[in-house]
């Protein structure tokens, strides 16, 4: 529309972790797969600055490297044939296995910077609280990294090197049935010297969700159940989706939303939700999506698009954002609208549909004879 200003919004994401964080690995590489989405990063460079030398000296090269020289990326190499249509499978080990079964999947680590490094390589422990996947702290066990092994575990790489890792995971035949969590983790140390007292400790990691049961795998699914639009301290529009994992697997939610026939019939977005909704089977919480501080209040027709893998649906609604920092703004109107329904749905109704369709033609071939 002529004169309509479009509003964008980039997210800044950040590349450090400190010993305590894991981002994404994404599946770049994997052969015959279709694109994924964007993931965070998955470089580790734990965050200092150099000393800057006093004025009228020249510098004085380190005789160790800094810790932002430092830096080291992982990423999965494998997906299940019957997963090369979920970008989570693409990013993370996402499986379901009967007990007695044995689960492979290789990673690539790299070491992205320009001097050589030691890397260590282990599962760790992990879990999904209040709508976050949780990380414990270094190497502590569960059930899963129990069943985890790899064939090698130390690895000393050169400069710009990569090296691979496989993954087995033996579950055990009286395994009982449910998902477990878990990180496959690359990590390095920056060792204390006479400049840094602590050991900085760096790792990335590819996220583990095995599910172990019988027969075939549990739905995975979600609904939107209501929106609501607020402002945040800093000025900027949000708007927030309360959604529940109806199914049986674990979802991390993502997706974009768009607005229109806003103030002078503006039109805005996409905007892409907020990273690091993930919800267990059952529970509910929050996704969001910041928007643009300039963003008028409204009102504005909104289409919000939620997905994890396969599973995804939409939300329209007539919101208007408040004014003020803290309060909420007004829905006039909420509609969920259905998305791409899961895998067993859709072959659950193509065999109907196919089944009708035979009753009918066998009815009409007999009414001819």
């Amino acid at each position: 529309m002529r004169g309509a200003r479009r509003y964008r919004v980039l997210l800044a994401v950040p590349a450090v972790v400190l010993a305590v964080g894991v981002l994404p690995a994404a599946a770049d590489g994997m052969p015959s797969t279709p694109p994924t989405p964007p993931t965070p990063p998955t470089s580790s460079t734990p965050a200092t600055s150099p000393t800057p030398a006093p004025p009228g000296k020249p510098a004085t090269p380190s005789a160790r490297p800094g810790p932002a020289e430092r830096s080291i990326g992982i990423k999965l190499l494998d997906a299940p044939e019957n997963r090369r249509d979920d970008p989570r499978a693409q990013a993370y080990i996402v499986d379901h296995v009967a007990p007695g079964s044995t689960v492979e999947r290789r990673v690539e680590v790299s070491n992205e910077s320009s001097v050589p490094m030691r890397v260590s390589v282990y599962a760790g422990a992990a879990g999904i609280e209040k709508g976050q996947f949780t990380f414990a702290p270094e190497r502590t066990p569960n059930e899963l990294t129990g069943w985890t092994s790899l064939d090698t575990t130390d690895l000393d790489l050169a400069p710009s090197a990569t090296a691979r890792v496989r993954t087995t995971i033996r579950v055990p035949g009286e395994a009982a049935a449910g998902e477990r969590y878990g990180v496959i983790w690359a990590q390095t140390a920056a060792p204390a010297d006479r400049s840094r007292n602590l050991t900085i400790l760096g790792r990335v990691g590819v996220r583990m969700y095995v599910d172990v049961g019988p027969g075939g795998e549990p739905p995975a699914d979600f609904a939107i159940e209501r929106l609501y639009p607020t402002r945040a301290r800093d000025g900027r529009g949000e708007l927030h989706a309360r959604v529940r994992n109806t199914g049986g697997r674990a979802l991390d939610i993502g997706g974009a939303l768009s607005l229109r026939d806003g103030p002078g019939g503006l039109r805005a977005g996409p905007f892409p939700v907020k990273a690091g909704t993930t919800l267990a089977p059952g529970d509910a919480g929050e996704a969001f999506v910041p928007l643009d501080a300039g963003l008028p209040d409204g009102p504005w027709t909104v289409e919000l698009t939620l997905r994890s893998g396969l599973a995804e649906h939409t939300a329209r609604a007539t919101v208007t954002f408040p004014r003020d920092p803290g309060g909420a703004g007004a829905v006039e109107a909420s509609a969920a609208g259905s998305g791409t329904l899961p895998t067993p749905v859709r072959v659950g109704l193509s065999a109907l549909l196919l089944a009708a369709l035979g009753v009918l033609l066998h009815r009409h071939r007999r009414r001819r004879r």
